[in-house]
């Protein structure tokens, strides 16, 4: 490996620190301005940086944990917004029918919904896209986080949005929202999708019997996992359940790494 390489692979380690100071900055500013001017046509700005610095820098951290990047800028942009926005639209749309059915709906509903919903993008990429994504297993797990942090901003921004009209405008109240909501994603909707196409990964790289069981339960856990944090809720839930996500992620990733090098020199 070059001096060059070693150099580049120490920036993309760190791109992390400047995605969150720079993104901090700029909310910052513009809840300092929104809150000296008063001024509502800030608010939508104040909520989309809000929601998106947390998640856009744990999405950064894992594209560079490995000193190399796993995804290009388009699709990692792709899979932020249309995985965001296809897991939102057809969950909010499963889980509406299910309610308006059954009257209400359980949590384990909740979380098998949403968990196939994140799963859609991923899923067309490996059918249409096979031959470009399919090689490596880092790659797919960066696609699930990103997909997974796509859909945990847009949700955020929704309860952002209901804070602000429940508390009758007080911007306290979405500031709130955004910093518990933003705070805890990464160890939610990015890393349970992560797993999961961490699971996809390994069978559509290697196409076994096996590996599609492997798939089906990080699937499960990934349920299970969601399940429990929407289910019980409060901070001790929180912790455990997201150090056992954000956990296993990281362990994938590293393992993914270990794979994807073995490919390489083969």
């Amino acid at each position: 490996m070059t001096q060059q390489q070693v150099a580049r692979g120490r920036v993309l380690k760190w791109a992390w620190v400047g995605t969150f100071v720079v993104g901090a900055v700029l909310y910052l500013l513009v809840l300092a301005v929104l809150t000296d001017t008063g001024n509502p046509n800030l608010v939508p700005t104040m909520i989309l940086l809000g929601a998106l610095v947390v998640p856009l820098t744990f999405v950064t951290f894992a594209a560079g944990c490995s000193e190399r990047w796993l995804i290009d800028g388009p699709t990692l942009g792709g899979c932020l917004l249309f995985g965001g926005v296809v897991g939102v639209v057809v969950a909010g749309l499963l889980e509406y029918d299910a309610m308006r059915r059954l009257g209400t709906l359980p949590m384990v509903g909740v979380g098998l919904i949403e968990e196939t919903a994140k799963l859609l993008v991923p899923a067309a990429l490996v059918i249409f896209f096979g031959h470009r994504y399919r090689t490596s297993l880092g790659t797919g797990i960066i696609i699930g986080v990103a997909v997974g942090t796509g859909f945990a901003v847009l949700e955020t921004m929704g309860y952002a949005f209901v804070a602000l009209l429940q508390s009758n405008g007080n911007v306290g109240a979405a500031e709130e929202t955004l910093f518990i909501r933003g705070l805890l994603s990464p160890a939610g909707h990015a890393a349970w999708t992560g797993l999961t196409c961490w699971g996809l990964w390994r069978f559509v790289t290697e196409p076994t019997g096996k590996h599609f069981a492997v798939f089906l339960g990080m699937f499960a856990l990934a349920v299970a996992l969601h399940t429990t944090w929407d289910g019980i809720g409060g901070w001790i839930t929180y912790v455990v359940v997201g150090s056992i996500s954000i956990g296993l992620l990281l362990y994938g990733l590293r393992r993914a790494q270990r794979v994807d090098n073995r490919v390489e020199v083969s």
